[in-house]
């Protein structure tokens, strides 16, 4: 099976002022079709760069990185935009939700550029919305749902157009222990029951147990890869 995410010799690169600030070095890395990964690191280490580099709101300095069978540090911003929309689903730490709209209509938005009609996106929000367990909110508002709720809405959104990989960043990072477990649980089902790859940058240990692999960034570089048994 080919990689899922192939990285060769990455380097990004930003300019601070008149100095340029490398902040992945030389870095290459592979991630499988069908892999849970979690990627750790102090502050400042550059697990957030590249998380952005995987999910195409970035692009390297230099260096080869093909997603999901395409070169995308290849491509275009246009080509970038509607690669992401196909093949990417987003979780954010805080969720994202447009406040004025429902939970059906929130996770509705990344499927009004598509071709269904409205009988389909209907269809498709449903069964999203039932897979995280919340078939009986969607006509609640964010701020008529728990934290947890509006983060399993988030992933609802991200699943609606059936990406092939899920980038999460801090997912269970703004919500209690409890709450937390439940959205790892559904990402981890996400993972084993539908083939879901699933790349999460998280400071929790206590989150990264439930990937099946662990990747240390510092200072840019990768100092440690470690797989799990599933």
């Amino acid at each position: 099976m080919s990689p899922t995410i192939r990285m060769n010799r990455i380097v990004k690169t930003y300019a601070r002022g008149t100095q340029k600030v490398e902040v992945l070095h030389p870095l290459s890395l592979n991630i499988e079709a069908g892999e849970f990964v979690a990627i750790m690191g102090p502050s400042g280490s550059g697990k957030t760069t590249l998380l952005n580099l995987i999910a195409g709101l970035d692009s390297p300095t230099s260096g080869e990185l093909e997603v999901a069978g395409r070169r995308i540090d290849q491509l275009s911003r246009g080509g970038l935009s509607a690669w992401r929309a196909k093949n990417i689903g987003f979780v954010f730490q805080f969720y994202n939700l447009l406040p004025v709209l429902t939970a059906a209509r929130n996770v509705e938005v990344p499927l009004l550029l598509t071709r269904l009609t409205a009988m389909q996106r209907r269809q498709r929000v449903a069964a999203a919305l039932q897979l995280v367990g919340l078939g009986d909110r969607a006509e609640h508002k964010p701020n008529e749902l728990s934290g947890g709720q509006q983060q399993r809405v988030s992933i609802a959104r991200a699943l609606v157009a059936d990406p092939s990989l899920f980038v999460c960043d801090e997912p269970t990072g703004d919500l209690d222990r409890e709450s937390a477990e439940g959205i790892l649980q559904l990402l981890q089902m996400l993972n084993r029951e539908l083939g879901k790859t699933i790349i999460m940058v998280t400071h929790d240990p206590l989150a990264a147990a439930h990937a099946r692999r662990l990747i240390h960034l510092d200072k840019g570089r990768l100092v440690d890869n470690v797989g799990r048994a599933a």
